[in-house]
């Protein structure tokens, strides 16, 4: 049995989520009505994994997800409304060290609640048996254990910028090369482990896919683009590929490479039924083997549930490209970086921590 704690002020939802996990007869439940029931039950019940409401009265959400992340860190699911104001919110309580989030019902919760039921179970069977990292926070959990009250937020590592020399000129109006990253639950953290490293000169374009509602992926991007050196941009219309730029997929759509006379292009499409996630790895990469070819390609799969991006990044090697998966030992879930080695289609399997130094080493040495 899988135990887990509801947080949450609305009675309804709270009833209503407890119903949704009890009748899969999988998980214990336990039910906490604001942040300070939470603490007690975190440390009587001892949960495998927390749903956990962004706003409520005497101590919401993120406040409490940083004294769990103290005190006892455990795997934690946000409960957050798609809002401007939500979407900051999510990604503040990931950087925290939530591992994942759904978004809460916008209109009538008793008449949404069947379309969230599966995402949600599905969501909590993965969190609980994610890997969270052992050195997050570790300095502010010690302090707090010896009684020193620390609240300011995590800060990120200070990473030196390695020097990278120019690309070598391809045909008229192509590319040298092209960086497609692929991540899901617990990707926001792994995006900045990777991308905050590449220098201002990275000779080539990156495209990355993060599974996120579309109201969550352009402050997303915004965050990115206060961390890296290079221009960080969410894709909202068909957009030049360009070298040392970075374009995130938007969410609730799919993105695809496509040539025009002008040269090459990113652009939001409809998203296809033919593919379980969205924004698809797999379409994308499917794309960029059409237009840009595989061997100009490299492809890295990080932390998520579910196996997009596997299949297509298996041809992007078979074809000549290069492929990476991030290790077990440093993905929070390793479903898709795990699906890519599985099937053989991982050149490099690698760290977190290292993925950044073997993408620019492949971008200067191709």
């Amino acid at each position: 049995m899988i135990k887990i704690l509801i947080v949450d002020d609305s009675p309804l939802m709270r009833r209503l989520l407890d119903g949704i996990f009890q009748a899969t007869g999988e998980f214990e439940v336990a039910l906490a009505r604001n942040g300070v029931e939470a603490l007690r039950q975190l440390h009587e019940f001892k949960p495998d994994v927390i749903t956990l409401d962004v706003r409520m009265p005497e101590m919401d959400g993120l406040a409490c997800l940083d004294r769990i992340m103290l005190e006892r860190p455990c795997p934690v699911i946000m409960v957050s409304s798609l809002t401007a104001a939500g979407a900051a919110e999510t990604l503040e309580s990931i950087g925290l060290g939530a591992v994942d989030f759904v978004a809460k019902p916008g209109r009538a919760i008793s008449l949404e609640i069947d379309a969230l039921a599966p995402i949600l179970i599905e969501k909590a069977r993965a969190a609980s048996k994610a890997r969270l990292r052992r050195s997050h926070r570790l300095t502010e959990r010690v302090r707090a254990r010896i009684g020193e009250h620390l609240r300011q937020p995590p800060s990120l590592p200070i990473v030196p910028v390695p020097s990278i020399v120019e690309p070598p000129t391809g045909l008229a109006g192509d590319l040298a090369g092209c960086l497609l990253v692929g991540t899901s639950t617990g990707g926001p953290p792994a995006l900045d482990a990777l991308l905050s490293p590449l220098p201002e000169n990275f000779p080539w374009p990156v495209v990355v896919i993060q599974h996120m509602p579309a109201s969550f992926t352009g402050p997303l991007a915004q965050r990115l683009n206060g961390l890296c050196a290079l221009d960080v941009l969410e894709v909202v219309r068909p957009t030049p590929l360009v070298a040392g730029r970075v374009y995130v997929a938007r969410g609730d759509s799919d993105l695809i490479v496509s040539r025009r006379p002008a040269g090459l292009i990113v652009q939001p499409v409809p998203s296809s039924a033919e593919f379980h996630w969205h924004p698809s790895v797999d379409r994308l990469v499917d794309s960029a083997i059409d237009h840009i070819g595989a061997r100009r390609l490299v492809g890295v799969l990080m932390t998520g549930m579910g196996d997009d991006g596997a299949a297509a990044m298996t041809r992007v090697r078979n074809q000549g490209g290069r492929t990476i998966a991030e290790a077990e030992e440093t993905a929070v879930i390793w479903g898709m970086p795990g699906s890519l080695v599985r099937a053989g289609g991982a050149e490099f399997v690698v760290p977190l921590e290292e993925i950044a130094d073997r993408v620019i080493a492949l971008a200067r040495h191709p």
